[in-house]
């Protein structure tokens, strides 16, 4: 079989006196690592949202099919091997003897098919995966089958996906779930266990290493999420810190281990401690957005959402985010990530030259805008949509539109935004956000490009010829073909606007200097040691 090896799927007295924060004791220093996350844990299940912080939540507990490397290749994880007939209709996967769920039940092909039906239903190479699957089947405790109505290319790489929601494997009680309700309960096979009854959301999170788990030897290289997860800590705590402030001088003082995402001016007083590396999470870039709710007034009007694209400057988002260092962002940037092979400048000309909010005003008016209300929904204590949220607000402040701001904690933007309301019974009309670079590099994965209505990401933009491009996309011949796809794609884009781009930003991480091992792409608790 031919694989494909890309898936196209007072700062100075923080540092000298400590704040009046509170102390972290460290017990059994070097088997216990303190972490602070980028946001609250709020939803414990992997396949109900795209919130980052539960997909790094899952890969503690659960584990996955098949894992990729950061060339984006396939590697088996939990299964043994897959083989492959029929002209690669029919794909048989023999999962890896001796897995065990944390509750102690041995894991089987059953298992495996549930989970994997729950995903296909969420996820947008998921949802395209069952569009070319006749059947999916257990033929007994360790052997899956998918018959596929035609050839997959991409099917190892859909079960090793890495974007959200990922297709973890869970007990057939639990993935049972319909896919558009909360699991509440978190139970897995992956290399650590959550500890459950020490849970307390907007405090910690606690997980303890798995005693059972076995890492692959044949996994391939310790590279994103490929190769042998070796675990080197006995329990990890996630503190939920909001004041980023308290979270530095933590670190600073070595009570904390690793601070997700520092904001920039804390990043500057984090590199001149020489016990602290601050570096990049991730290789890739996140893109921002503006998402608009398709579905009431007044963005429900294309020409409306197009009326405002002479007022974005995209550096205004990305200096908010990252500072002023050019490094750490990119403006200019369309629907795919800076870099990736379907990156293009398709129907980008409204986003540049001169930007102007009288011309913004005078759009508005003539698309039929009368003074209904805009609600802006954005959180207060996660870097990056905080920061675009701002940003959001001022520009439409200076719109002069009827405009509402709603600030509260990112757990509840996750859980609101989900409401298909109009604003009267809680509804929003514009969310901010950043999706990891290896999440838009191009239509496999791309939540907030899918065209597909009720079932597409929030905001449910209704856009067929998407759709159909997407589909073909999946055919393309090769690249240069595919490329065209995607361009046509982003072309139509900033026409219909289910989005608008506003920069691509570096993610940047700081940890102790005695932490080595880490694995770049994301925030993972395997390979890192103490040193």
């Amino acid at each position: 079989m031919k694989r494909r090896d890309l898936v196209l799927g007072g700062g100075a007295a923080l540092v000298s006196a400590p704040l009046a924060a509170p102390a972290f004791a460290q017990p059994a220093q070097n088997r216990v690592l303190k972490f602070v996350p980028q946001a609250n844990l709020t939803s414990v299940d992997p396949v109900w949202t795209t919130a980052t912080v539960t997909r790094n939540h899952g890969y503690m507990v659960f584990d996955c099919l098949y894992g990729l490397d950061d060339q984006f290749r396939p590697f088996p994880q939990m299964a043994e091997g897959t083989s492959f007939e029929n002209d690669n209709r029919t794909a048989t996967i023999t999962l890896r003897p001796g897995l065990f769920f944390h509750d102690g039940e041995a894991v089987r092909a059953a298992d495996a098919v549930a989970s994997l039906k729950r995903w296909m239903r969420r996820s947008p190479i998921g949802q395209k995966l069952n569009e070319y699957t006749d059947e999916l089947v257990a033929l007994d405790d360790r052997r899956l089958r998918f018959r596929l109505k035609r050839p997959f290319p991409l099917l190892l790489n859909a079960l090793g996906s890495v974007a959200t929601p990922t297709p973890f494997i869970m007990p057939e009680r639990l993935a049972q779930t319909d896919a558009f309700t909360q699991i509440r309960e978190t139970i897995g096979s992956g290399p650590f266990r959550f500890v459950q009854n020490e849970f307390n959301s907007g405090s910690l999170a606690v997980y303890e290493r798995n005693p059972r788990y076995v890492p692959n030897p044949n996994a391939g290289p310790v590279s994103l999420t490929a190769g042998p997860k070796e675990v080197h800590f006995d329990r990890v705590e996630w503190h939920i810190i909001t004041d980023t402030s308290t979270s530095t001088s933590a670190l600073i003082r070595g009570e904390m281990d690793w601070f997700e995402q520092p904001t920039p001016e804390n990043q500057l007083l984090l590199r001149r401690n020489r016990n602290v590396v601050v570096e990049m999470l991730t290789p890739f870039m996140s893109v921002g957005i503006m998402r608009f709710n398709h579905l009431h007034p007044p963005f429900d009007n294309p020409a409306i959402r197009r009326a405002i694209l002479p007022a974005v400057q995209q550096s205004d988002f990305m200096i908010a985010a990252q500072g002023p260092e050019p490094e750490n962002w990119r403006d200019g940037v369309g629907c795919f990530t800076p870099g990736s092979p379907f990156a293009n400048d398709e129907g980008l000309d409204p986003l540049k030259g001169p930007r102007s909010i009288e011309r913004a005003r005078q759009l508005l008016r003539e698309a039929g805008y009368n003074n209904e209300p805009i609600r802006i929904l954005g959180p207060t204590d996660i870097l990056n949509p905080a920061a675009l949220t701002q940003v959001a607000a001022d520009l439409f402040r200076r719109l002069q539109v009827n405009l509402d701001v709603v600030l509260t904690d990112w757990g509840t933007v996750v859980q609101r935004r989900a409401s298909r309301e109009p604003l009267d019974r809680g509804g929003w009309s514009i969310t901010c956000t950043t999706f990891a670079g290896f999440e838009v590099m191009d239509p496999v994965s791309h939540f907030p490009l899918r065209g597909n209505g009720n079932g597409a990401w929030f905001g449910w933009p209704n856009v067929p010829e998407l759709e159909t491009l997407r589909d073909s996309w999946f055919d393309a011949p090769d690249v240069p073909a595919q490329q065209a796809i995607a361009r046509r794609m982003q072309g139509i884009a900033m026409q219909e606007l289910p989005f608008v781009p506003v920069g691509a930003v570096a993610s940047i991480t700081a940890h102790r200097r005695n932490l080595t091992g880490r694995v770049p792409g994301f925030a993972q608790f395997w390979g890192i040691r103490r040193a």
